[in-house]
């Protein structure tokens, strides 16, 4: 079976909020070609289906920060008026069981698999991040010890400081010298 999408397409909707990876409901209405009431009407009817870790509506703060970052001119047509919902993996495994049309089975497989390369690519960054993180701490310590070399090299290159005596002459008991 052909992608009926490009997984670049589906992944540059994937967002991270709350520490979860989700997909707005605007952006799942669009990849299933539906418009995005209708997308909320079968949800609404099926509300005991989306617990909070499968669909959460953003907060207002949330919201806000959200659609300060999408550059429309106007937003109120572009359906922006409303606080989205957010479907995790869970919540857009879920959709496939009510959204029985082929074009909506082949675009959830699609975007399961675009969840499962984000998190193989995320697991892969932790992994160097760990790994760099450790080399980081060797080269640490290995510059500690090569600052404590040179200081010895240091101190072995420089002669020991004189003590400051006063060198005199000695004298007899009348004050000549002698």
């Amino acid at each position: 079976m052909s992608n009926l999408i490009p997984s670049e397409r589906i992944e540059s909707k994937i967002f991270i909020i709350r520490g979860q990876k989700v997909i707005f409901d605007r952006d799942l209405a669009e990849l299933y070609g539906v418009e995005t009431r209708i997308l909320s009407q079968v949800v609404k009817r099926n509300k005991s289906r989306f617990p909070m870790d499968f669909m959460f509506q953003l907060s207002k703060k949330e919201f806000e920060i959200w659609r300060s970052q999408i550059v429309i001119s106007n937003s109120d047509k572009m359906g922006l008026r409303w606080r989205p919902f957010a479907f995790t993996e869970q919540g857009v495994a879920m959709l496939s069981g009510l959204l029985n049309s082929k074009t909506a089975i082949r675009v959830n497989i699609a975007i399961m698999r675009a969840f499962v390369k984000l998190r193989q690519i995320l697991s892969t960054h932790k992994e160097l991040a760990h790994k760099l993180n450790e080399l980081e701490n060797k080269f640490e310590k290995h510059d500690v010890e090569i600052h404590t070399i040179f200081e010895a090299i240091r101190k072995i290159m420089c002669p020991p400081e004189k003590p400051n005596k006063k060198i005199g002459f000695i004298t007899d008991i009348k004050g000549r010298r002698k």
